[in-house]
């Protein structure tokens, strides 16, 4: 299944069971009460180590969506990242639309690298550390190309492209240098979902992006946020080369990943997805301490109640924590504003509404958080499986699911 092509058609039934929201989750069963949990004083400068938990959220901001960085209001922003930090998050990843920033081949708007500069300052002075998307591209299921775009493959062969891209980053970088909370570049929002190419030609144009982001921002961690796809089916770029990285990240959603197909919301391979992709990332990788980031993820069910969604959120993180997954950042921080033409799924994946009410999930963020943000990440000890031998949506569900151990349930 397409990551961002919405099916109309419902994930099945709600679970009939529901989460107190005022009950302690994450803890062993704890009873600490929500209305006593608060954000730590400073939940930012925990550093870039992938051997310590981190809690963040991808950003969506409530008032113009990210149209805003061509409607710029700081006033709704600043109440947005105020409510983001008492959640506990210490990180956000921010989506930069690729048109806006570089509306020609030879220029970077002057205006949207001024608004990258506050929104990087105000980040900063509530402790939240950045993760920028650069190549956006597409999000939430609409394109966003620049003008210059040109037909697959060449976003990774055309050298004018590649001059048009080294612009890009050089003038973010030059940008990000001034900033003490910067974590580095993603390369952007699911490139393999917008840009398509045979996997030894993306795979080397990978290389090639990543020297250059060292190179301009040798300080920062520099990751390549793909979809599900790519770990599945080969995809643009290969599920080895993306698992030898620094540190290979994760997009895991139960409705896209099709896990549906293999049991409830609230069976093993929705509730352990994270776990099962860092299994598959580290099988690919070698090595059973090869750190994980659940840089995306999310239920997308429609179906699915608040106080499902936290209980969803509990087990998925919970499990992603008992088997050494190191980052987690939510999917994503507001719900969006209905006036936007999005499709439904959209609308209400986050942990604030668009009013900025903290929902069921929001709450149990929070005491997840609380509960294991800068504690040290226990890894695997056992030797990884090695990887499927079909790299097929069907082989690769079969791998998944004998880690899992589960036999799926019959759907009719």
């Amino acid at each position: 299944m397409n990551r961002r092509t919405f099916l109309a058609t419902s994930a099945g039934a709600a679970l009939a069971a529901s989460l107190d929201p005022e009950r302690s989750v994450a803890q062993g069963g704890g009873s600490a009460p929500l209305a006593g949990v608060t954000a730590a004083a400073n939940p930012g400068k925990l550093g870039n180590s992938l051997n310590h938990h981190r809690f963040g959220v991808n950003y969506t901001p409530s008032h113009h969506w990210w149209f805003c960085w061509n409607d710029w209001n700081v006033d709704p922003i600043q109440r947005d990242l105020d409510a983001i930090a008492a959640l506990g998050a210490d990180h956000l990843r921010i989506m930069l639309l690729w048109p806006d920033f570089q509306p020609n081949l030879n220029w970077i708007s002057s205006a949207h690298l001024d608004r990258f500069n506050q929104l990087l300052s105000l980040m900063e002075a509530r402790n939240l550390d950045v993760l920028v998307t650069v190549f956006t591209g597409q999000l939430s299921g609409w394109y966003f190309l620049p003008p210059f775009n040109k037909p697959d493959p060449a976003l990774f062969t055309d050298p004018t492209l590649w001059k048009a891209e080294e612009l890009l980053v050089r003038e973010l970088a030059r940008v990000m240098k001034g900033h003490g909370n910067v974590i580095g570049f993603d390369f952007g929002n699911e490139m393999n979902t917008c840009w398509h190419a045979p996997t030894p030609v993306g795979d080397a144009w990978m290389t090639g992006m990543f020297a250059l982001m060292n190179s301009v921002l040798p300080e920062g961690l520099h990751v390549n946020g793909v979809d599900h796809h790519p770990w599945f089916v080969p995809d643009t770029f290969s599920a080895q080369a993306l698992a030898v990285q620094r540190f290979p990240v994760i997009h895991a959603y139960p409705w896209w990943s099709e896990a549906l197909k293999f049991g409830g919301p609230m069976d093993p391979p929705s509730t352990k997805i994270l776990s099962a992709f860092a299994a598959l990332v580290r099988s690919y990788a070698g090595s059973s301490h090869k750190p994980v980031w659940a840089g995306e993820f999310n239920t997308c069910i429609e179906a699915l109640s608040e106080a499902e969604e936290a209980q969803w959120l509990e087990k998925a993180v919970t499990a992603g924590i008992e088997t050494g997954v190191s980052w987690f950042t939510y999917w994503d921080s507001h719900d969006v504003d209905r006036k936007f033409a999005f499709d439904p799924v959209e609308y209400s994946l986050g942990l604030l509404t668009n009013e900025g009410r903290i929902k069921d999930q929001g709450r149990v963020f929070r005491q997840l958080a609380e509960a294991y943000r800068g504690k040290p990440v226990t890894f695997p000890t056992a030797a990884p499986t090695p990887p499927p031998t079909q790299q097929t949506m069907d082989g690769t569900w079969k791998w998944l699911l004998d880690y899992l151990e589960w036999k799926p349930k019959s759907r009719g």
